[in-house]
């Protein structure tokens, strides 16, 4: 029986992940080296490259100031509302990425709530980076806060209040204790919050207006040059998306490894 299920499980594997991985780099690969070299420097991929690496890193600060500061309030304090920001932390769970992309176009588009102001003041989001970016951030806020608010509130507030009784201030507080004691976790939310700004598709492809080399993600990109049959370039490109999502996974299997070899000590020490 066991070795029926570890069959079935790594055959499972085999076909939906590592046999597409396969055909990503094969046919990125099949006319050859120069090939491949042309189409991941070409001008549009790199853009796009740029821009999905910089959606990235905004995404992932602006949730990791957001998630800490979250998932603190809501484990370790009760406040009016606390229920309802649960709630709204899960919303991008709920509403499918086109629906918020389209939300933003409603509200920051040249017709939408806030157009006009827009316009006047000569800023633009829609059609531009700063909505790609504010797409992205909405559809990714949930995973680092939601990643640490189980851990947070089994740990409790009793180390945090005996820091206060000892006389420790605030950062002194989350520096000493509180970070210390997520960190793994934290580091373990970034990766997926990582993972998810990169590859994200719905939202972006909403807000962006597919203008190339100004507004393409990688994602993106690759849609284009599927789409005019560019076949090559296209897995070419997409193999840049696989490399970083390969690059992810090991770090995350770094983190959970890192993290099983922290608690062993403390296993045996409860022993």
């Amino acid at each position: 029986m066991r070795l029926t299920v570890i069959l079935i499980a790594v055959g499972f594997v085999a076909l939906l992940v590592l046999l597409p991985v396969i055909a990503v780099f094969a046919e990125a690969l099949r006319k050859g080296i120069s090939v491949y070299a042309a189409s991941i420097t070409d001008h549009d991929a790199l853009s796009a490259l740029r821009l999905t690496l910089l959606t990235a890193a905004v995404s992932v600060t602006a949730n990791l100031i957001f998630g800490v500061a979250a998932a603190w309030a809501i484990a370790k304090f009760e406040f009016p509302g606390k229920s309802v920001l649960l709630s709204l932390i899960d919303l991008p769970f709920a509403v499918s990425p086109v629906i918020s992309g389209l939300v933003f176009v409603l509200l920051f588009g040249a017709q939408g709530w806030f157009g006009e102001w827009l316009i006047r003041h000569d800023v633009q989001i829609v059609f531009a980076e700063p909505g790609v970016i504010l797409a992205t951030i909405f559809v990714t806020f949930p995973f680092i806060a939601r990643e640490l608010i189980p851990l947070m509130q089994e740990q409790g507030t009793e180390e945090e209040e005996a820091a206060v009784l000892l006389g420790a201030g605030a950062w002194q507080l989350f520096r000493r204790v509180t970070l210390p004691n997520i960190r793994w976790a934290l580091l373990y939310g970034v990766v997926l919050c990582n993972a998810r700004a990169m590859g994200e598709f719905g939202a972006v492809s909403v807000v962006s207006g597919h203008i190339r080399g100004r507004t393409n993600t990688l994602p993106l990109h690759v849609e284009i040059l599927y789409n005019e049959y560019n076949f090559s370039a296209a897995f070419a490109v997409a193999s840049l998306l696989t490399l970083l999502a390969v690059v992810t996974l090991l770090v995350k299997a770094g983190l959970e490894w890192k993290t099983r070899r922290d608690r062993r000590p403390l296993a045996v020490e409860d022993q």
